[in-house]
């Protein structure tokens, strides 16, 4: 289970070490590196990837559905298998670390989500937890009501 905000610096050539506690979830030394739905970059397994892939693909009449051509275009092209170095470390590709504002000798957030990991430029990361605190409350509410009708701490 990948979880826990952790803020490592990218170094001069790129690279960003993964935390030990997140490494020692992660099989292999591969993660597959693509842009997220918000201005950050999604880090996944291959095992997750390739079910997400499948997914965004659907098949031979995929390239006829314009809202799958898009999802195509902004998730799977842009992915690319990145190795993670015996120090740790995953070099982040250029036109992706450019894509959400990722410099070199910056800060950065990493974000364990369960299954997948997050990485975020920390001034746009402080951002979005700013423009979504309504929407957070909001989706706490709802889950509450999930948990109580659920039976939830009974």
């Amino acid at each position: 289970m990948l979880t826990g905000e952790y803020r490592n610096t990218i170094d001069e050539k790129g690279r960003i070490l993964i935390p030990a506690r997140l490494r020692s979830s992660i099989a292999g030394n591969t993660l597959i590196v693509t842009r997220s739905i918000e201005k950050n970059l999604w880090m996944m397994l291959p095992d997750m990837w390739t079910r997400i892939k499948e997914q965004i693909t659907g098949g031979p009449g995929a390239m006829f559905n314009s809202q799958t051509r898009t999802l195509q275009r902004r998730i799977i092209a842009p992915a690319q298998e990145c190795e993670i170095d015996k120090a740790g470390r995953i070099n982040i590709p250029p036109g992706l670390r450019d894509s959400v504002d990722l410099q070199p000798k910056q800060e950065a957030v990493i974000l364990g989500i369960d299954t997948y990991l997050e990485l975020w430029n920390t001034d746009e990361y402080a951002a979005f937890l700013e423009r979504s605190d309504s929407e957070f409350e909001e989706a706490a509410e709802s889950l509450g009501r999930k948990l109580e009708a659920a039976g939830f701490g009974k």
